[in-house]
C-alpha cells in the first residue's frame, strides 16, 4: 500500500513539474525572440507597442496599493491576535469575512471599484481608482497572513517575556515581530503577486490607456492588462508574448525576493 501511495505521489509530482516546465518553456520560446529594445521605449505608438508605460503604471499601482493596505492589514492582524482575545465572537466574524473576501473573484472587486470609485466618487478610470480597488482586494490577504504568522509564535515565549518584566509592546516588538516577520512578508509578497497578475479588477477601474499616467486621476494600464489587450486585439501577438516573458521574470524576482527576505528575517529572529 505504501508503495502504491509513493508511486501516486511521484507520478503527480512529475506531472506537476512537467506542466510547470512546459508553461515556462512555452512562454520563453514564444516571447524571447520578440524582445527588442523598442518595446522598452518611453512612448507607446501604433507602430511600437512599448510596454514601458505599463511597467511604470504597474509600479505605481503596487506602491499605492501597498501604502494603503499594509498599515491597515498588519495592524488589524496584530489587533485580532494580540489584543482582541481568542474567544471573541467579533474576531471570529472578522476572520470568516476575511477568508470569504480572499476567495472572492477579482471581477467582483472590479465591479465594486467601478461603482464606488469610478462612478460614485467621480474618479473615472484613473490610477487612484485602481489603487483603491487593489488595496481593498489584497487587504484580506495581508490580514489573514499576518494573523497566521502571529499565531505561529508560541504563547510560552510571550509568557516568558512577561515574566521577565517586559510590557505588551516590548514583547511584541522584541519577541513576536521578529519571529512572525517571515510570514508577514510572505503575505505582502503574495499581495504584490496578485496585483501584478491582475486584469479584471483593474480593467474596470484603472482603464486601458496606453499613455503614462501624469497624475493619480489619469488612466493607464498595467503589464498584465497590456498583455491582455494586445492578445485580445490579435494585431500584436508577438509583442504580447514578449510581455509574457517580462511578467514571468517579474514573478520570479518577486518569489526570489520573498525567499531571501524570509531567510534573512528568520536568521535575525534566531539571533
Amino acid at each position: 500500500m505504501s508503495k502504491v501511495l509513493r508511486g501516486f505521489t511521484y507520478f503527480f509530482a512529475a506531472v506537476t513539474f512537467a506542466a510547470l516546465v512546459w508553461i515556462i518553456g512555452y512562454v520563453l520560446v514564444s516571447g524571447v525572440p520578440h524582445l527588442t529594445a523598442d518595446l522598452f521605449s518611453w512612448k507607446y505608438s501604433t507602430d511600437n507597442v512599448s510596454m514601458m508605460p505599463s511597467i511604470i503604471t504597474t509600479i505605481y499601482i503596487i506602491g499605492g496599493s501597498l501604502l494603503l493596505a499594509i498599515p491597515f492589514g498588519v495592524f488589524a492582524g496584530f489587533y485580532l491576535v494580540e489584543y482582541a482575545g481568542k474567544n471573541n465572537k467579533w474576531v471570529e466574524g472578522i476572520r470568516i469575512a476575511t477568508d470569504t473576501l480572499t476567495g472572492v473573484p477579482s471581477i467582483v472587486f472590479g465591479l465594486f471599484g467601478m461603482l464606488a470609485f469610478v462612478s460614485a466618487a467621480g474618479f473615472q478610470y484613473s490610477l487612484i481608482s485602481g489603487i483603491l480597488t487593489s488595496a481593498i482586494m489584497v487587504l484580506p490577504l495581508i490580514i489573514r497572513n499576518t494573523e497566521e504568522a502571529l499565531m505561529s509564535v508560541k504563547d510560552s515565549l510571550r509568557q516568558a517575556s512577561f515574566g521577565l518584566g517586559a510590557g505588551k509592546l516590548r514583547t511584541i516588538f522584541r519577541i513576536v515581530l521578529p519571529i512572525a516577520m517571515p510570514g508577514i512578508l510572505s503575505g505582502i509578497i503574495l499581495a504584490i503577486g496578485r496585483i501584478v497578475g491582475e486584469t479584471a479588477a483593474l480593467m474596470y477601474t484603472l482603464g486601458t490607456s496606453t499613455s503614462l499616467p501624469n497624475s493619480i486621476f489619469s488612466s493607464g494600464r498595467t503589464l498584465a492588462l497590456h498583455m491582455y489587450v494586445l492578445s485580445s486585439e490579435g494585431l500584436h501577438r508577438d509583442q504580447a508574448n514578449a510581455t509574457g516573458v517580462v511578467l514571468l521574470l517579474v514573478v520570479l524576482v518577486i518569489n526570489g525576493l520573498s525567499t531571501w527576505l524570509s531567510q534573512r528575517f528568520t536568521k535575525g529572529g534566531q539571533n
